[in-house]
């Protein structure tokens, strides 16, 4: 069974640490390539390209959980027969996003990130205990319930922190 209140102080934590992290890069920092994009055809990633990337799949999880409870069957909506094909669709999807958002301002990337986290919150804040247990089918995400993959934002806000400090950290 799900339990709010881990979700609810995940994501708050979590967002909190990478606010802070971001706040404290100094900005030329914020355009310096870090890591390696998924996408084969894709270009190195700096740390702004991770914040819009962190945007794109907290809007996604939400769309997903949404969709989920309107009954949509196949709510991840990611093209492909087998998952290895997906992951493909994915990065590539990822790549175009972070091309399209990643230029943008700091301060205007964490306010979108505000919005979207808003968002998330306000949807837990209207189900319950059991539409928090709900299966969102086919994801692989925590447990696969919308609680779980919305909580999957927080842990996966920690992880790219990480890949960027580590990025960054290989490159002095």
């Amino acid at each position: 069974m799900a339990d709010r209140s881990r979700i609810l102080t995940s994501l708050e934590r979590e967002r909190t640490a990478l606010v802070a992290r971001y706040r404290a890069f100094d900005p030329d920092v914020l355009d310096t390539p870090c890591t390696r994009s998924e996408d084969p055809d894709g270009r190195d990633w700096t740390p702004r390209d991770h914040l819009a990337h962190l945007l794109r799949i907290e809007v996604a999880f939400l769309g997903m959980a949404r969709a989920t409870l309107d009954g949509d069957r196949d709510p991840l909506k990611i093209p492909g027969s087998s998952w290895e094909q997906r992951l493909v669709a994915v990065h590539r999807a990822n790549e175009e996003h972070v091309d399209e958002l990643g230029g943008l301002p700091l301060d205007e990337l964490l306010d979108r990130l505000e919005l979207a986290r808003r968002d998330t919150l306000v949807f837990i804040a209207g189900l319950n205990d059991e539409q928090l247990d709900v299966p969102i089918p086919g994801a692989p995400w925590g447990d696969g319930s919308i609680g779980s993959v919305l909580r999957t934002n927080a842990y996966h806000e920690r992880q790219h922190v990480q890949r960027v400090d580590e990025g960054l950290a290989g490159r002095r």
